[in-house]
């Protein structure tokens, strides 16, 4: 019985290619991984990988990744668009198949634990592997960023799950979790006043009193000379991708801004975009079946 789990490192390197390559590297030298997309965005100064495998492979392969990116990352250098705390941010571990969440919480405690006593870097663990309800958001355990950390660590409740009790300079702190599929969808907007992305990201969020199942904020991208909503929709069968977009779309237009563009950061699911497609096509009983190239893969 095959049995699979998704891993989905960030790291905080988007602009040295050579630097990127050594640590996805690591994913590579793995046998039984498959790597199966890795993006960079200079602007967020970040970098999102994508690898499947069993159990015991993907286990391998995260911590890999993380040491090689806690060696070659220093944070104390480290200037982006995107929140960060840490040189390896956060490392989710998803169940994909004959896996349940419960084993990828024992998977992210046991590369969480090996983090914190071989690399010397705090480990929060989050989401479904949370220890507990104040740190299932990854966004509350990250604010104040790498920055504030060294402040924050040294609060009694915010003392880590594994490693050190005070903060790494060199490589920060890290969050590792279990959680199910995600979509992270980003919304750019035809203006360059970061102010008006952050207000939109504000109404779209749930913390805001938006949609239930995103999590928003405003980026700019200084290479475009334009701002993004960037957004992670946690639950894209509750909250559908077309449903995010369009209210992002909604409450541009208090401002005069147009919508320019769109794009989705690693992998996601087939369901997602059809359920896209049968909002935009007005498509009726529409089956995931008809489509051309899941036939082919059976």
């Amino acid at each position: 019985m095959e049995r699979i789990v998704e891993c989905v490192p960030n790291f905080s390197e988007g602009r040295d290619k050579e630097k990127i390559e050594k640590i996805v590297d690591e994913v590579r030298k793995v046998e039984g991984v498959k790597l199966l997309d890795y993006s960079s965005d200079k602007d967020h100064n970040r970098s999102v990988v994508t690898f499947v495998g069993g159990p015991e492979e993907v286990k391998a392969a995260a911590f890999n990744l993380s040491k090689k990116a806690s060696e070659l990352i220093d944070m104390r250098l480290h200037h982006g668009g995107h929140p960060r705390m840490g040189a390896v941010d956060v490392v989710p571990f998803i169940p994909i198949k004959n896996v349940t969440i419960e084993e990828c919480v024992d998977i992210a405690k046991e590369v969480g634990k090996r983090m914190g006593e071989e690399l010397n870097i705090p480990v929060y663990l989050y989401e479904d592997a949370a220890s507990c309800k104040e740190r299932q958001n990854l966004a509350d355990i990250r604010r104040g960023q790498y920055e504030g950390f060294f402040e924050k660590i040294k609060q009694p409740e915010w003392k880590p799950d594994f490693g050190p009790s005070e903060m790494n300079e060199k490589s920060g702190c890290s969050a590792v979790g279990a959680r199910v599929p995600l979509v992270a969808f980003n919304v750019n907007l035809g203006t360059d006043n970061i102010e008006i992305a952050k207000a939109i990201a504000k109404k779209v969020r749930f913390i805001g009193g938006g949609l239930r199942c995103v999590k928003a904020m405003g980026v700019k991208l200084e290479e475009r000379n334009i701002v993004q909503v960037s957004m992670n929709l946690v639950n894209y069968e509750k909250t559908a991708v077309y449903r995010a977009f369009e209210m992002v779309k909604m409450e541009a237009k208090r401002y005069g801004v147009p919508v320019v563009g769109s794009e989705v950061i690693g992998l996601v699911p087939m369901k997602a975009l059809i359920d896209c497609a049968e909002y935009y096509l007005q498509i009726e009983n529409f089956d995931i079946d008809q489509v051309l190239e899941r036939r082919i893969s059976e």
